[in-house]
């Protein structure tokens, strides 16, 4: 994370709703909404980077710079640039799964294939719970 200042709540919450709008979409398989695309895009731009090569002793490496000078805040740019390479890459956003516990509205990245639940020792328990007395007749 770049260092930057706190953001404002009310930008982060835009932030928030706009990937939540993205990832739902893309979990549904439908075409994600302009007006999200556009929110995404705003706090992308809203702090332009550039790439700078820079020596590390005999090695060169590159760095990102990113200019808060020209308004904007940093670590939302940042989340949103991060987020966009995430959801623009089919294989990663292929991951993307809604917990299988319908009381909970969590979504998460299933590196495993047979993961169904956001959090196994959570909701995974809770739905094991409530069939295991739905069987038993509890």
């Amino acid at each position: 994370m770049p260092p930057g200042d706190l953001p404002d709540i009310y930008a982060l919450r835009r932030l928030r709703a706009a990937l939540r709008a993205a990832i739902e979409a893309l979990i549904d398989a439908g075409p994600v909404p302009e007006e999200t695309i556009a929110d995404l895009n705003f706090f992308m731009q809203s702090v332009p980077v550039s790439t700078r090569l820079t020596r590390a002793g005999t090695r060169l490496r590159t760095e990102t710079r990113w200019h808060h000078e020209y308004g904007g805040n940093t670590r939302l740019a940042f989340i949103a640039t991060q987020a966009a390479e995430f959801l623009s890459d089919s294989a990663k956003a292929s991951l993307l799964r809604r917990c299988a516990n319908p009381a909970c509205s969590m979504i998460f990245v299933a590196v495993n294939p047979r993961r169904s639940w956001c959090v196994p020792g959570v909701c995974g328990n809770r739905v094991r719970v409530a069939r295991h007395y739905r069987r038993s007749g509890a």
